[in-house]
C-alpha cells in the first residue's frame, strides 16, 4: 500500500506543481473544431489506452519501476525505497516551441520537487540519489518527450517478532 500511496501523493503534488502550466492539444479525427489548449493530465503506471498515446498528450506518467528493502544491523526495520520513472509528453505543432514547452514543464516539476523534498508527510525525495533527467533525442515532432527518475525514502515496515526472533 504504500507504494500506491506514494503514487498517489505524487500524483496530487504533480498536479499543483504544474496547473498553471496550458499546453496545446493535438486535433483528432472525430474533432469538428481544434481543441483548446490544456492543463497537463497525470496518468498512474500506465496511460488509459497506450496504443494511441498522442490523444492523452500533455500528460505526465508516474511509475514505481523498483523497491527496495534493506535491513541495517542495528537497526529495528529495513530501510524502505522507491524507484519512480516519470514520462513527460507535450504536443506543439512547432518545433522549437514544442522542444521548449517540454522543457519548461520538466523543469517546473524538477524545481517543484527540489523545494519540497518530501510530499504527503512521509515520502522523501532522496537527494544522494540524485533526480535524473532525460529529454529523449530522436525526432518525433510535433511529440516531444522525456523522462525523470527519482528514488524515495519510504516510511518502514515494523517488522511482527516470532518466537524464534525474540531468544
Amino acid at each position: 500500500m504504500t507504494r500506491i500511496l506514494l503514487l498517489e501523493q505524487l500524483k496530487a503534488f504533480t498536479l499543483e506543481a504544474t496547473k498553471n502550466i496550458i499546453l496545446p492539444v493535438q486535433m483528432q479525427e472525430e474533432d469538428t473544431e481544434p481543441p483548446a489548449p490544456r492543463p497537463v493530465r497525470v496518468f498512474l503506471t500506465r496511460l488509459p489506452d497506450g496504443k494511441v498515446y498522442m490523444r492523452d498528450a500533455p500528460y505526465i506518467l508516474h511509475q514505481v519501476i523498483t523497491c527496495k528493502d534493506v535491513h541495517q544491523p542495528g537497526r529495528p526495520w529495513p530501510d524502505s525505497s522507491a524507484v519512480v520513472r516519470s514520462v513527460f509528453c507535450v504536443y506543439h505543432p512547432d518545433e522549437q516551441e514544442g522542444g521548449l514547452a517540454l522543457l519548461n514543464l520538466m523543469e517546473r516539476m524538477r524545481i517543484a520537487l527540489m523545494q519540497q523534498v518530501v510530499i504527503g508527510k512521509q515520502f522523501i525525495l532522496n537527494l544522494q540519489e540524485g533526480l535524473e533527467s532525460l529529454i529523449y533525442p530522436e525526432n518525433s515532432a510535433p511529440f516531444y518527450a522525456g523522462e525523470m527518475i527519482s528514488q524515495w525514502k519510504l516510511k518502514s515496515v515494523e517488522r511482527k517478532l516470532t518466537q524464534w526472533q525474540e531468544r
